[in-house]
């Protein structure tokens, strides 16, 4: 029997942006037996760059995953490096809950001893900040690295290509030379047009935290394996309402 994964991306997928965001899963990296639906969160965009858009992107996120389970979905995974709504759909949800930050930092970690994060601008840096933290991975940063590039969350990297993957290329190789970092990861699932011309061309590891989640999600199914109810107690009464956006 096939199984089901729901993919949220943290803001609303349109006609334009839905192709670009599905084609970080090429048919090469998906399985006959498990369909991946790609789904947008919330109602505004936003780039995520402040507090107050973190909160935002969690509030958006809680909201399009929290009936996961009741539409027949196997599998959540946030596409999102940000890993916003992470711990509360793993309380609501009995059905594996994965995220790009924390399946490619954890990774990364096993591929090298240390990791830089290449992203595009410095405003995203809190994020990155917040998670490692949690998750207890700050000595495991060689460098965070930006190219000072304002994010497309439309267009992605299309357009850009020729300016911006030089510009990513240039800081990986100073995150590698200068920093010590053994692997490279992309600060967001938003640069995945970026992944093959980087990984062609650098000396380490370059992991694209979507696809690194997604195979995550595949391997929990197969194993199957879920996240501990102890450690993300589900609440003792739902209160779904408090998260609806309409």
């Amino acid at each position: 029997m096939s199984k089901r994964i729901k993919m949220i991306f943290p803001v609303p997928l349109s006609d334009a942006t839905r192709g670009m965001v599905e084609s970080q899963l090429p048919p090469e990296y998906r399985r006959d037996d498990i369909e991946v639906s790609f789904v947008g969160a919330g109602q505004v965009l936003t780039l995520t760059d402040t507090y107050y858009d973190m909160a935002i992107a969690e509030l958006a996120v809680i909201e399009a995953g929290l009936h996961a389970e009741e539409e027949g979905f196997d599998a959540v995974c946030i596409n999102t490096v940000s890993d916003s709504g992470l711990n509360a759909l793993r309380s609501r949800l009995s059905i594996p809950v994965l995220s790009p930050g924390q399946s490619a930092f954890h990774v990364a970690c096993m591929l090298g001893h240390k990791f830089s994060i290449l992203t595009m601008w410095e405003r995203w840096f809190p994020l990155y900040r917040k998670t490692l933290r949690e998750y207890g991975l700050e000595s495991r940063v060689a460098s965070i690295r930006q190219i000072g590039v304002r994010p497309d969350t439309e267009a992605l990297l299309s357009g850009k290509e020729s300016v911006v993957f030089a510009k990513l290329e240039e800081e990986a190789r100073r995150a590698i030379e200068e920093d010590g970092a053994d692997v490279i990861v992309l600060g967001s699932t938003t640069m995945h047009q970026s992944h093959a011309y980087l990984a062609s061309r650098l000396p380490v590891p370059v992991l694209n935290p979507g696809v690194i989640a997604y195979k995550m999600c595949e391997m929990f199914l197969d194993l199957g394996l879920a996240h501990s109810a102890k450690a993300y107690p589900p609440p003792e009464v739902l209160k779904d309402v408090a998260f609806s956006l309409r």
